[in-house]
């Protein structure tokens, strides 16, 4: 059982289960919030927040009880024979009822039986396993509370907030049940600006992994080790592992490859830049993938492992799929990382930026970083004679309107239209707003330096209507069809929106599409990444404990 208030609510219900003896289970946390308060369940978008300053809350708090539930961290990954945890799939038993499991889990070998050994260390053998799900009840109920800001768009907006939060003492943590979310104490101090909601719960039962047999299903303790010699048939791919099936903080459970980090690779490069890149390109793709790897490690550690397989963090598919050329790249820059002042940057890259490059701040609510900065990416003759800031409709207007001396033009979405009719932007913005009706009005309210838009409003007709306004990464979090924020907006015919635009992706960092021409043009390995991520290094180093 589960109940999420306001924050203003969340206070009273506090203060109430405490003085009433009830501690903050979660029977008392839905009887006040369902009859005396009034709660709902919402989405809360909460704005950019300012580095100090929080709101005070009252002088007197009881204990504070676990925000989830604990996951062991995974281990430290460094440079020399570590391995990364990567999440091949995750929140698996998702729905598992008292009656009914969720989807089941088909593991299938590649050759050889599978070892699969649980926590109990009982040991089952098989080519192909089927794990399906249980409720198992606790031995004792575990009460757990936490404020919730969220959710986000992307991991990089939810760990600014995670950052001015712990600025001010408060635990924080970045976590990923759906959402990116932020999860605090519940009660902790605020940052200023910061809308959240408070949530509390008592959990009574957990989902348990049942590995199905001839004999019948045998229930299993996590984590579950699983080696398979010949590699795991997953998603049309072979994987190596080894394997581990583990819980997460959210009462599901995940599937993990520990895999090193050079193979990792060699599953990432050839999925984000394409095989058929020039040997530069590669090479370059190869030590940003490397960079972005161990400075982003604690990306997932609420739920034990290191990083994603999905566009959450760096594609990674099945290694054997790299090709020599791919393979060469990796080799020739092993160990490589490119550096700002000692530590790994965020190595933030995207498919194309439309001929300008983006601040870092234009696409995430983060700290600006020199290295990620708005700059025409194109000849010289072209940068001398377009000027920054974009920040105006008709500046962006007359850049779209031009492609020769930009670098990727080649990029299938280096420009591009998009038509949305008003049902569809008051679909895309529902979840924020159930009433804003058409007909709309559609605006740019604010551009960055590159010309991306950096916050769009969305107003309806109705007297009763609030304006949606979305910023940053949230703009096509919402508008799903638009390949990027770099946009000039028209109202085609009533009620018809046309959005032409160039480039795919955030814009930040290094343009795939770019970094192919440029290694075209003969352009070194060196000579693109410096092009992109002016005042880095690229070195080789021992990993440091946690970049900046």
């Amino acid at each position: 059982m589960m109940g999420v208030c306001s924050k203003a609510q969340g206070k009273v219900i506090q203060r109430l289960s405490w003085l009433l003896g009830r501690g903050t289970s979660g029977f008392s946390m839905l009887l006040l919030c369902g009859f005396s308060l009034g709660c709902e369940a919402k989405e809360v978008i909460a704005p950019s927040l300012p580095d100090a300053a929080f709101e005070e809350k009252r002088d007197v708090l009881p204990p504070a009880l676990p925000t989830h539930r604990l996951i062991q961290a995974p281990p430290q990954v460094g440079l020399s024979g570590a391995r990364l945890w990567v999440a091949l799939e995750d929140h698996l038993g998702q729905g598992t009822t008292k009656t009914h499991s969720g989807k089941v889990l088909k593991l299938t070998s590649a050759g050889q039986p599978m070892r699969l050994v649980d926590g109990n260390g009982k040991e089952y053998q098989g080519t192909d396993l089927v794990i399906s799900w249980r409720l198992a009840p606790l031995a004792a109920p575990v009460s757990l509370a936490r404020d919730i800001a969220g959710p986000y768009a992307s991991f990089e907006s939810a760990e600014r907030v995670a950052i001015a939060w712990r600025r001010l003492g408060v635990t924080a943590v970045v976590a990923h049940p759906g959402d990116w979310q932020v999860w605090a104490p519940f009660g902790s101090k605020t940052p200023e600006g910061l809308a959240t909601t408070s949530w509390q719960t008592t959990v009574e039962s957990s989902v348990q992994p049942v590995l199905q047999a001839a004999d019948g299903g045998h229930t299993l303790k996590g984590p579950v080790l699983i080696d398979s010699p010949d590699g795991l048939r997953w998603k049309g791919g072979v994987y190596r592992g080894p394997f581990r099936l583990q819980p997460d903080a959210y009462g599901s459970w995940t599937l993990v490859e520990q895999v090193p980090l050079e193979r990792y690779l060699e599953g990432v490069v050839p999925h984000e830049i394409g095989s058929g890149a020039p040997g530069a390109a590669l090479a370059a793709q190869a030590v940003l993938a490397r960079t972005w790897a161990l400075a982003n490690k604690h990306r997932f550690e609420i739920d034990g492992y290191h990083l994603c397989s999905d566009t959450q963090c760096q594609v990674y598919s099945d290694p054997r799929q790299a090709s020599q050329n791919v393979r060469q790249a990796i080799q020739a820059t092993s160990g490589n990382v490119l550096t700002w002042q000692g530590v790994p940057i965020n190595a933030v890259y995207h498919a194309s930026n439309g001929g300008v490059m983006a601040d870092g701040t234009e696409a995430w609510s983060m700290a600006p970083v020199s290295y990620l900065k708005a700059r025409i990416d194109g000849s010289p003759s072209w940068n001398e004679s377009f000027a920054l800031p974009l920040n105006t409709s008709s500046a962006v207007a007359m850049l779209l309107d031009e492609e020769s001396g930009l670098h990727g033009t080649e990029h299938p979405r280096f420009r591009w239209t998009r038509r949305l009719a008003d049902a569809e932007l008051v679909q895309a913005i529902r979840p924020l707003s159930a009433n804003v009706s058409p007909p709309l009005r559609v605006t740019v309210v604010e551009r960055g330096r590159s010309g991306r838009v950096l916050s769009l409003e969305i107003a309806g007709s109705g007297a009763e209507d609030q304006p949606v306004t979305l910023t940053l990464d949230g703009i096509r979090r919402r508008l799903r069809q638009l390949p990027s924020t770099l946009f000039v907006l028209n109202e085609l015919n009533p009620g018809v929106w046309e959005f032409n635009g160039g480039g795919f992706g955030h814009g930040a960092g290094l343009s795939q599409a770019g970094a192919i021409d440029l290694a075209q043009q003969g352009w070194t390995t060196d000579r693109i990444l410096s092009h992109y991520y002016p005042g880095t290094t690229l070195e080789r180093l021992s990993f440091p404990e946690r970049s900046p």
